[in-house]
C-alpha cells in the first residue's frame, strides 16, 4: 500500500505513481533548517523507510532548496543555553536526519534550486543523485565560522568527489556554482533554472521503468560498500562540534560576520 500526503508544518510530500516527492517550502526565500524542518525530514524518510510501494524519492526546495541551518529559530538558542550533556543529546537531530534519507532504499533524487548551503548540502549529499538549476550554488560555511563540518558528512563528500575536492569545499567554505560541483562530481546533472524538479523526475521515471527489487538491492549494495567506514570517521564529529562552538574563534567569527570585518583568530 502506498503512504499517504504527508504534510507537516513546511514539509510536505505527495505520491506520483511509484514516485515520492518530498517538497521543504517554509514561505520564505531562505528555506532555513529550523528544528521543526529537520525533525519533519527525518520523520517524512522514516515513515519512507517502511513503505514497499515507491521505488524513487524526489526530495527539493521552493523556491529554493535551503540557505541551512535556521540561525534565528528560538530552539537553537535553547539548545546553545542548555548543559553540555543534554546538548549533545540535541545535537543527533542534523545528524539523523541525514541517516533517515540515506537509508532509505527507495533511489533519492534531489533537485536544487538557488541555495544549498551548510546543512542544506549535508542532507543533498545524503541523497543518491543531485540535479541542480544552472543558477544554483553550494557552499560549507561551518570552518570559516570557527565550527567543524558535522551531521556525518566528510565521508559522504570524500565518496562523491575525492579527498582533494571535499578538502577545498570544507576548508574554504567558499561558493560552488553548478557548473563547478558538476565538474567536481558532486552533483550529477546541471538544468536551466526553474527545471531541476522536472529533471529530477524525469530521472525518477527513468527508475520507475526498473524492476524495483533489483533496483533497491542495488542501491543497497553499492551504498554499504561506499560508506562501511563512514561512522569509524566520523564517530565523534558531534562532540567536535561542541567543543568548536564553544570555542573564542567561533565566537570572534562570528563577531566579525556581524560587524562585517575580517576576522582575528587566535586557536583559542
Amino acid at each position: 500500500m502506498a503512504p499517504e500526503p504527508f504534510s507537516t508544518g513546511p514539509v510536505r510530500m505527495v505520491i506520483d505513481g511509484v514516485v515520492a516527492v518530498v517538497t521543504l517550502a517554509r514561505g520564505d526565500r531562505l528555506n532555513a533548517l529550523s528544528i521543526e524542518v529537520m525533525q519533519a525530514l527525518r520523520d517524512v524518510a522514516l515513515r519512507l523507510r517502511q513503505d514497499a510501494s515507491t521505488i524513487a524519492v524526489v526530495l527539493t526546495g521552493a523556491p529554493v532548496f535551503s540557505a541551512g541551518a535556521d540561525l534565528a529559530d528560538p530552539a537553537l538558542a535553547e539548545r546553545a543555553a542548555a548543559p553540555l550533556i543534554e546538548r549533545r543529546e540535541m545535537m543527533r537531530l542534523g545528524p539523523d536526519m541525514c541517516a533517515a534519507w540515506e537509508a532509505l532504499d527507495q533511489v533519492t533524487i534531489a533537485a536544487v534550486e538557488g541555495f544549498c548551503l551548510g546543512g542544506a548540502l549535508a542532507l543533498a549529499a545524503a541523497c543518491d543523485f543531485r540535479i541542480a538549476g544552472q543558477g544554483a550554488h553550494f557552499r560549507l560555511p561551518e570552518i570559516p565560522l570557527g565550527m567543524n563540518m558535522s551531521w556525518h558528512t566528510q565521508p559522504r563528500l570524500v565518496n562523491l568527489i575525492g579527498p582533494a575536492r571535499a578538502k577545498q569545499l570544507v576548508i574554504f567554505g567558499e561558493r560552488v556554482t553548478a557548473e563547478e560541483a558538476l565538474s567536481w562530481g558532486l552533483i550529477e546533472a546541471v538544468s536551466p533554472d526553474g527545471e531541476a524538479l522536472a529533471t529530477a523526475m524525469a530521472w525518477a521515471g527513468r527508475v520507475a521503468a526498473l524492476p524495483p527489487l533489483s533496483v533497491r538491492m542495488a542501491k543497497r549494495a553499492i551504498t554499504q560498500t561506499a560508506t562501511a567506514l563512514n561512522p569509524v570517521a566520523t564517530f565523534m564529529d558531534g562532540d567536535q562540534y561542541a567543543l568548536a562552538a564553544l570555542s573564542d574563534d567561533h565566537k570572534e567569527a562570528v563577531a566579525a560576520f556581524r560587524e562585517k570585518r575580517a576576522p582575528r583568530f587566535t586557536g583559542q
